[in-house]
């Protein structure tokens, strides 16, 4: 490796991408071609930056595989950063091993953090976990361990699991301060915050609170039954029922969930779960088939009660009920909690993120914006969108999350 090559190195390695820009922007060489690659890639220019990557790779020899390994390991760094998530992952297993056979054990251990982001990305938190849990980043540099603490507080705070996240948080704080790159320091804040902005809205006995992530921590280790209107699920401290799958029982439970310790109409029920404005006996004849169909599935936690006006939710175990709800609601509201990274989103990622098919993506996509929430960039495969990030709010509960079946 000859003198301005390793400066070119030491200066991406810092954080400085126009200093080794100055040092090799005018060779085409191998190595100068993926450290410019790497260096469009740190200042934003991430189609410039793969076009390089992919010219350094076929320049390199075959029997530089290790070189050609970091490309893909960068490469694969430029596809996440933009969002591309069908990105082959063989392709960034492969140049993983071929990193670790040759001993290179800090990019082998990038290749690995890459993997996790991305799972962590498309709600893949066990598989995500156990990626992290096989690599030790203690001996690595710092920029890679606090980006390593990044993801464990990113797979904490979906999993509600706010003190690993802080913990999490301060030691990527330190590691970035030791790293010395702004950039790596700014992640680490932005990230911070989404611990002290509200996450959700508590429902209960007729009036409303904003919660941050430790408060709905609190409330769902609580002994309250818990409506959640986040991930579509029935909990207390023995059981989650989830009836994403059951929108209308959902909806009932919810409205029984707000009304508590009160009830709630018959005719009112009628319209907030079927649409209906006027109430005929077909209608009501409907509300209780649902009404019987909602008292099996919740048998373990609570009775649905018939009164004089209505129904009426009551509690088994718990000593009292809650709805937690979104803080700002909206029909597309997972789209946009994806969006609200910052970053652009194609949407056949966002399919992938979100479990759905792509053409459902794409409405949602053209109803928000024709609403002006979203905007698009690009044509055809390169079509790209995204907003600005929404202030005061985490979208956390937002994400799409396994949730255990009761």
């Amino acid at each position: 490796m000859d003198s301005l090559i390793a400066a070119a190195a030491r200066a991406l390695g810092a954080g400085d991408p126009l200093g080794a820009l100055n040092r090799v922007s005018l060779r085409d060489d191998a190595p100068a071609l993926a450290l410019r690659g790497i260096a469009m890639a740190q200042l934003g220019d991430l189609v410039r930056a793969k076009a390089l990557l992919r010219r350094a790779a076929r320049a390199f020899s075959p029997r530089d595989a290790v070189a050609r390994a970091r490309c893909v390991v960068a490469e694969a760094e430029i596809a996440l950063v933009s969002r591309d998530l069908g990105w082959p992952a063989k392709a960034l297993d492969a140049a993983r091993a071929t990193l670790e056979r040759h001993g290179d054990r800090v990019n082998a251990a990038h290749a690995r953090h890459l993997q996790a982001r991305r799972l962590l990305l498309i709600g893949r938190l066990d598989e995500a976990e156990r990626v992290l849990a096989g690599l030790d980043s203690a001996p690595f540099p710092p920029a890679l361990r606090a980006a390593n603490e990044l993801v464990a507080a990113g797979i904490a705070v979906r999993r509600l699991r706010t003190k690993e996240a802080y913990d999490a948080l301060a030691r990527a704080g330190r590691a970035a301060r030791r790293a010395g790159i702004p950039a790596l320091t700014a992640e680490v804040e932005r990230a911070s915050l989404l611990l002290s902005v509200p996450a959700a809205r508590l429902i209960a006995n007729g009036e409303e609170r904003l919660l941050v992530l430790q408060e709905v921590e609190r409330l769902l280790a609580s002994k309250a039954l818990v409506v959640d209107a986040c991930r579509y699920v029935v909990r207390d401290a023995h059981a989650v029922v989830s009836l994403a799958r059951r929108p209308v029982l959902f909806t009932l439970a919810r409205a029984l969930g707000e009304a508590w310790p009160g009830d709630v109409s018959r005719d009112a029920l009628v319209a907030r779960a079927f649409g209906w404005r006027v109430a005929d006996e077909s209608h009501r004849a409907r509300l209780r088939v649902e009404v019987g169909r909602l008292r099996r599935v919740l048998w373990m936690q609570a009775d649905v009660r018939a009164t004089k006006h209505g129904f009426a939710l009551a509690p088994r175990r718990a000593r009292e009920v809650v709805v937690l709800a979104r803080p700002v609601e909206d029909e597309h509201a997972a789209v946009l909690a994806f969006l609200a990274d910052g970053e652009s989103w194609s949407s056949s990622a966002l399919a992938l993120a979100l479990g759905t098919s792509q053409r459902t993506v794409q409405r949602a996509l053209d109803s928000l914006a024709a609403a002006d929430k979203v905007q698009s960039f690009g044509r055809g495969r390169a079509r790209r969108w995204m907003i600005p990030p929404v202030p005061g709010f985490t979208a956390a509960l937002l994400l799409p999350t396994p949730v255990p079946s009761g």
